[in-house]
């Protein structure tokens, strides 16, 4: 043990130095903000990043890379989860519909079958997009897949 490591017991002092209530408290006067300047007012916040002044960060740091403004995000469901919606509803006719009552998809997703785990039964599904994968799979069970259109430049995500 040494000295310069002693500390009171955890809980056995307060933290009650209260700013800005006269000379006498030590903190009076300035309330230990300083003279002058943004940081001394009341008011004062910065903004996230703020280097006074200097160039922020997130400024220096180049940018790269590129963001197509074009791109289409598509719901990818995969025909496993086709397979379990099929065993719960008994349907064979999958649409966009369907899957949005049952969770699979939002109301302005753009789903996109994909062609991971089995499909049992005959199925006849309605989607933006399949995988070639997925579309001779469900073929081979001896459904059909229908393709349904929609304005690519109105669809923004």
């Amino acid at each position: 043990m040494k000295l310069s490591t002693i500390k009171p017991a955890k809980g056995a002092t307060k933290n009650n130095y209260r700013r800005g209530r006269g000379q006498g408290s030590g903190g009076g006067g300035t309330a230990t903000r300083g003279h002058k300047g943004a940081k001394s007012r009341s008011g004062y916040s910065s903004k996230r990043g703020f280097e006074g002044g200097q160039m922020p960060l997130q400024r220096r740091i180049p940018k790269f890379g590129f963001k197509n403004i074009n791109r289409l995000n598509y719901n990818g469901i995969n025909l496993d989860s086709i397979q379990k919606l099929v065993d719960k509803t008994k349907a064979t006719e999958i649409t966009t519909d369907l899957l949005i009552q049952n969770g699979l998809a939002g109301k302005t997703d753009l789903v996109k079958i994909l062609g991971r785990g089995e499909l049992k039964s005959k199925v006849n599904i309605h989607a933006h997009a399949f995988t070639a994968n997925a579309k001779k799979v469900i073929e081979e069970k001896g459904g059909s897949t229908t393709e349904i259109k929609y304005n690519k430049k109105s669809t923004t995500k």
